[in-house]
């Protein structure tokens, strides 16, 4: 029986660029960052959250050879290939206006809904993000 979701995945073309936007920006931190000689295996968490990983992945071996990369790249250069990933806040409103200041791509305002507070960004690579405060 499965019980919980402990690493997902996003691919990023730079992953310095990736650690200064998910760590400086948004305030994630440094889980692992080894090299394994034929990849380097990087990942970031929320703090006090230990459980939960994102893997901050460059397109290439092992998990796709060199071909496919290319295209990978190819298609998160154009926005046509990034991920999703969703974050929660206890304070919505206070997150938006920081990174609104910190210059990020802001891809859908800051609204309440049914199930809370959210909104949405894009990280330098493509990938979407939601960050929300949920209700209740």
């Amino acid at each position: 029986m499965l019980t919980h979701t402990r690493l997902s995945s996003i691919f990023v073309l730079d992953q310095d660029q990736a650690v200064d936007f998910y760590v400086g920006v948004l305030g994630m931190e440094v889980r692992t960052d080894a090299d394994l000689g034929f990849m380097r295996w990087l990942t970031v968490g929320v703090p006090g959250d230990p459980d939960r990983e994102l893997l901050l992945e460059r397109p290439g071996p092992p998990s796709m050879d060199d071909a496919t990369a290319g295209q990978v790249r190819d298609l998160l250069t154009r926005g046509a290939a990034g991920g999703w990933v969703a974050l929660a806040t206890d304070d919505a409103q206070a997150m938006y206006d920081d990174l609104v200041a910190k210059g990020v791509d802001v891809t859908d305002e800051i609204s309440a809904k049914d199930y809370g507070t959210d909104f949405g960004i894009r990280d330098p690579f493509g990938n979407r993000i939601r960050i929300g405060q949920m209700a209740g």
